[in-house]
């Protein structure tokens, strides 16, 4: 098992003991990858030990708009050719055509509020492609359910997503000419932003992982990136490597500040979800933004 497999294992395992998936379908989902029934009875049991949530009062919706929809900008659908064939995505033009980010989904694939967070960046000025890393398998509609697709993507070999991402990061660039670039990715999507950090790929002037795992032994070496890693307080099963990555980032001699954001679990920034906190999502908005206008300036 890879460590993404494993990263999404766990996130299951870890959604069941919060109480946000009954064991049955905890078991099922992670059936789905491949887990016997006495393996994924241990990981539920390994994962036991964490702490229910704090409620502070800023979690789940709170009837305000997540931060940058007020601006926000239509998506359009566009494919175009990749390494192993037509590529997916959604795209959102901003006003200002000389700045772009790719933004790198969940492990439930292209959904409707990956679209929502390019449209947010194409408001604030930045030209945006939220690529779908389930192209090759028809796309994330063709699963109706979406446990299938996180399947699906935990069956990828990696080197297929960091091609797909190069192969995006090319098209923002033919979309953008002459412009920075830079990635955002959310859980699943922040483990392939440190992933895409480490394969060296030179065209990113600066990423942001949202609470994605980090790499084991990780070297940032060939990267240019200047590096904004955010992360939940509470989330402790992927904020644990916060020391280990920024001794990464520092050897590499990259650009970097790391943020854990109080009272925030996994995916806080995630409006859509049960984890969503409106404070440590405008906080972490406001500070992407402040760090592309520094770097894709």
């Amino acid at each position: 098992m890879t460590s993404l497999q494993q990263y999404i294992a766990e996130e299951i395992a870890t959604d069941h003991v919060d109480g946000l998936l009954t064991r049955r379908e905890a078991l099922r989902r992670l059936a789905l990858l491949g887990l016997g029934s006495g393996a994924a009875a241990a990981l539920i049991a390994a994962c036991g030990g964490r702490q229910p949530p704090r409620p502070d009062g800023s979690s789940g919706t709170t009837g305000t708009q997540p931060p940058g929809m007020d601006r926000a900008l239509p998506t359009e659908p566009i494919s175009w050719a990749g390494p192993h064939g037509q590529l997916l995505g959604a795209w959102a033009q901003s006003h200002n055509t000389r700045r772009g980010v790719l933004v790198i989904h969940e492990n439930k694939g292209l959904n409707d509020w990956v679209r929502s967070v390019a449209g947010r960046f194409a408001g604030a000025g930045y030209s945006a492609l939220a690529i779908d890393l389930l192209s090759e398998e028809g796309g994330t509609g063709h699963f109706a359910d979406p446990a299938q697709a996180t399947a699906a993507l935990s069956s990828v070999k990696p080197d297929r997503f960091i091609a797909d991402l190069n192969s995006g990061i090319t098209e923002l660039q033919m979309r953008v000419p002459g412009g920075k670039i830079a990635v955002v990715g959310f859980c699943f999507g922040g483990g392939l932003v440190w992933q895409l950090l480490a394969s060296g790929v030179p065209d990113l002037s600066a990423a942001v992982p949202f609470y994605g795992p980090l790499p084991d032994n990780p070297d940032f070496a060939a990267s240019k990136a200047a590096v904004l890693a955010l992360y939940g307080a509470l989330d402790t099963r992927v904020t644990s490597s916060e020391a280990a990555a920024k001794a990464a980032l520092d050897r590499a001699d990259l650009i970097n500040d790391i943020v854990v954001e109080p009272n925030a679990d996994h995916a806080f920034f995630n409006d859509t979800g049960p984890r969503y906190n409106a404070v440590a999502a405008a906080d972490a908005w406001g500070r992407v933004l402040d760090w592309f206008g520094h770097h894709l300036a």
